[in-house]
This record gives C-alpha cells, structure tokens and sequence, in this order.
C-alpha cells in the first residue's frame, strides 16, 4: 500500500478578499455550505470556514482529477465531511484558528486491509482569558489526565507551561477530529505522552504516543510541528503503513489564487449574497 500526503496552510490574517474574490468563492462551495456560512457574525469567522471549503475542494482535484463543479462533499453522522463521490480512496480533513486554515490529507493509491484516516488541528500559542494562567489550568483540569498535567506543570517557565498546553490540547484536537467530531469521550482518557520536547518550524516531529483508556494506541501516529513561532500543528494519522517516514510531511502555505486555480463554478454569481457578506465586520483584535 502507497500513501500520498498533502499538508496546507493558507494565511487568513493576510487575506481581505474584494468583493471579486467572494464572487469567485462563493460560487465555487455547495448550496448547503453557502447558506451555513452566511450565518457567521463576523467576516474572520465566515473567510476562515469558506477557505476551509475551498482547500477541501482543491485537495480533491489535484488528488483525484475531478473537475471541480464533478466533486460533491457529504457529513457522516459525526458531522466529519467527506467525499461523496464513489471509487476515490481520499481523507482529508481541515481546522482553523488564528491566522490559519489548514488542510491535512491523503490519498491511499492502491486497496488496503484497514483505511487510514486523518485529523488535523491547529492552535494559536496564546492565552487572553483575563485570569491568572494557574486558574484557567484548575478551570481545565477536567480535560487532561494526571500524567498530562504533571507534564504541563513540570515546565519551568509559565509560557513553556503554556506552550506544552496548547500542545496537548491540540493533539487531543486531532484525535477527536480523526474519529468525529459527535464523538463522547472523558478527554481524560486520551492522554498523550509527549516525545521530543520542542516543535519548530524546520521540522516534523512524531514521536508523541497516545494511550486511550490506558491502553497504547500501536496503530495511531501523530505528526506536530510549528507553522509559525505563534502556530502549532498536529496530524492524527490511524492504519498508516509501518515504517512510513512521516517527518517530511511539511505544511505548505498556499494563496487564493492557488486554491482556484482550474475551478469550475457550481454556482451563479450571487451579488447580493456577496455584498451581504461584505458588510459584516471583522473581530476587533485585543
């Protein structure tokens, strides 16, 4: 069994789309999805989801040639989107948050005993709650497990506490979003055990080990890395081949232009719902 990957990131913070970029997008996304993203308040919240569409949309073509206006997205009962489109083996699955959108998928090039499946989240190192780091962790601590938390806490310093977090936090984030999001689970009994101390940016580290119930998950990987200093990533990866080297498997920043390139409209053009759109404000930055 061969797999192919395909990591992307698109940089929200540095798009502000003109009315002739949201004419575009928004004729490229299905009925359903253009309705959900009208219902967003804020244009950040609406440009990060419709982006999310997009790179969905794109990762298909490329990876399976299907024209644009052919490629049909479906949820699962999990609310997970997937392909509809029969005899196309693809996974794939995107997250925003911060100034990144990003797409995590595969593509398995031949039949397989068990199907890889993928989930991705990316998180924005900060914390902005107003309370003392202390009480937000106390606030939290129904989320990790006790071995988790004497990892967080046995940081030195309280951004390294921070950092190893958002770091848990965000592997979590990718287990979950890998097996659905409508699943019910204690998040206390997904605990990671982290591998190599420090992400960057100039390399993909997967050596953190996941046990669920206290039991190892042997068929899971995990890839991390940073995107920026401010922006880590993680990738939940089950029944990928043994001895895949996944440390190569970079996020890749891509543009608009990129992610319509060769698109086929589904869509009429839709002035109204565009300038609607247009009129929202954008999330004042603290």
């Amino acid at each position: 069994m061969a797999v192919r990957h395909v990591r992307w990131a698109f940089d929200l913070a540095s798009w502000r789309p003109t009315l002739t970029d949201l004419l575009l997008a928004t004729a490229c996304i299905q009925p359903e999805e253009k309705l959900r993203l009208a219902k967003f308040v804020f244009r950040d919240d609406f440009n990060a989801s419709l982006i999310g569409r997009l790179l969905m949309r794109r990762f298909v073509h490329v990876a399976t040639g299907l024209e644009y206006d052919k490629i049909e997205f479906d949820r699962d009962v999990k609310g997970k989107p997937f392909l509809k489109n029969q005899g196309y083996e693809v996974e794939f699955n995107v997250s925003h948050q911060g100034r990144y959108s990003v797409l995590a998928g595969l593509v398995v090039e031949k039949d397989c005993a068990a199907k890889p499946t993928i989930g991705v989240d990316v998180m924005k190192i900060e914390y902005g709650g107003g309370k003392p780091l202390g009480e937000f962790f106390r606030l939290m601590n129904r989320n990790f497990s006790e071995d988790e938390w004497v990892y967080i806490k046995g940081q030195c310093e309280e951004q390294e506490q921070l950092e190893a977090f958002m770091r848990n936090w965000c592997l979590k984030e990718s287990y979950v979003k890998n097996v659905g999001v409508g699943i019910t689970v204690d998040l206390r009994k997904v605990s990671f055990a982290i591998g190599s101390k420090e992400l960057n940016t100039k390399r993909v580290v997967c050596d953190s080990k996941l046990r669920l119930n206290d039991e190892l998950l042997k068929d899971w990987h995990f890839e991390e890395s940073l995107i920026d200093k401010d922006h880590c990533v993680a990738v939940a990866l089950e029944n990928i081949p043994a001895g895949e080297d996944l440390t190569g498997n970079f996020f890749e920043t891509v543009s608009f232009a990129e992610l319509v390139e060769g698109h086929k409209p589904l869509l009429a053009i839709d002035e109204n719902y565009c300038e609607d759109i247009i009129n929202k404000e954008y999330k004042k930055m603290k």
